[in-house]
């Protein structure tokens, strides 16, 4: 019988032994796409870095996968860098972002060595080069720049609009100033450049184009203005995936490569240099090498509709419940039947909005069948909760026909741990 493999596991084989809902990665992909972003995205006019989004999907078997590739990793909060030390990654080569570390964060991330900060605003730039001076640390810094470059993506992933809660608006040079002004006199905080992101799930490559272009000529007005030469630009990342048949996105390897390319083009026209540009894929990294497995519980039609209930939902997937995100899925061991019916793919959640598919065309489902969702690699696991008080699905890592475990199920004793 045909059947969908994963990293050379069937579905049926992966669900007998670790049941459903179940995050499923096929590893080689992975590795995949980290060896064709570091190899394309090089250089022999700068140094070059591919840092992992980390708040994609983060797992300490993920950061020693990637690690182990030469990537390094981008962090949002203690728990993303404690799993970066847990995984034994160099601190080095780790980069914490954020719009509101707290002065905990900070001071683990000081004690910890990592090797940037990507400072946001003004507040924040004050509040570290205070506590390194108190602790006595020293590090790096970029400066995020909001570039003002308008993405063709959801509203809720942009990250570039002059609004954008994130980094500072690019016309602002009073904040701008006032930062590198104070990081000058910081005898442990060293400006070592700048940092920008215009949102996610992006598949045009001419924004990034445009955003580079941006960022360069600020660059050279930099120069101008504050004698700043041969710094480090990170262009952050945002790349889209293939989620559905009509996407169509820049394959990260091609991306990488345009990146650089558009880079030594607009710094040869500009008359500036960079010692190092970094960009920093996270969905493109590990999106398409994720599934989702689930088991079909009851169906019902209502009015026009036909349901099709799994055991997960909005709780192990909030994606199409947040901003519309579509799927494609597949009945896994009815490869060879005709999709010839309309359902609706709900999940077991006590909430109207608790849709993972609005309409997909499949063959005929019965309880009992296995349904599986493609592209659930980036923000499926890191953006599931408890709600209703349900588990948080088990990961495997699937690779050469066998599968390990790397994150167990949540039980409910997990959930009741800290409980009074």
């Amino acid at each position: 019988m045909e059947t969908l493999r994963i990293g050379g596991v069937d579905c049926r084989s992966l669900a007998d032994e670790f049941g459903t809902p179940l995050y499923v990665y096929d590893e080689a992909k992975i590795m995949k796409q980290a060896d064709d972003a570091v190899l394309n995205f090089s250089s022999d006019k700068f140094d070059t870095e591919v840092v992992y989004a980390s708040k994609a999907f983060s797992s300490v078997a993920l950061f020693k996968l990637l690690a182990a590739q030469g990537i390094g990793f981008d962090v949002v909060s203690g728990g993303e860098l404690y799993c970066a030390m847990k995984a034994g990654v160099g601190m080095d080569k780790v980069y914490f972002h954020g719009n509101n570390k707290s002065d905990q964060e900070i001071e683990m991330a000081l004690d910890a060595g990592i090797g940037y900060f990507v400072i946001d605003n003004v507040m924040e730039c004050n509040r570290l080069v205070g506590l390194a001076e108190k602790r006595k640390r020293s590090t790096k810094v970029l400066l995020r720049i909001n570039p003002g470059i308008s993405a063709h993506t959801h509203e809720y992933i942009m990250t570039s609009k002059p609004d954008s809660k994130f980094g500072i608006y690019i016309e602002n040079k009073e904040h701008i100033y006032n930062v590198i002004d104070t990081l000058k006199e910081s005898p442990y905080i060293r400006l070592a450049g700048f940092h920008s992101h215009i949102g996610s799930q992006i598949i045009d490559a001419e924004s990034f184009e445009k955003a580079l272009g941006t960022m360069i000529e600020f660059l050279a007005e930099m120069k101008r203005s504050k004698g700043l030469d041969n710094l480090e630009l990170s262009i952050g990342g945002g790349f889209g995936i293939k989620y559905v048949a009509e996407d169509d996105p820049v394959p990260l390897g091609q991306m990488c490569a345009n990146l650089v390319r558009y880079a030594e083009e607009a710094l040869k026209k500009s008359g500036v240099t960079i010692s190092k540009l970094i960009t920093e894929p996270g969905r493109a990294m590990v999106g398409e090498a994720g599934y989702t497995i689930y088991t079909i519980g009851d169906m019902k039609k209502s009015g026009d509709k036909n349901y099709i209930f799994v055991d997960g939902g909005m709780s192990d997937n909030i994606r199409h419940a947040l901003y519309d995100a579509e799927y494609t899925c597949v009945l896994p061991e009815k490869f060879s039947k005709e999709s010839q019916i309309s359902y609706c793919i709900a999940g077991k959640n006590c909430e109207s909005g608790d849709i993972l598919i609005a309409d997909i065309m499949l063959p005929e489902a019965e309880t009992g069948d296995l349904l599986t969702i493609y592209s659930t690699g980036a923000y499926g696991y890191s953006m599931a909760s408890n709600y209703n008080r349900l588990g948080r699905p088990a990961v495997v890592f699937a690779r050469d026909g066998k599968a390990r475990l790397i994150i167990k199920r949540e039980t409910y004793e997990d959930q009741y741990r800290l409980e009074v």
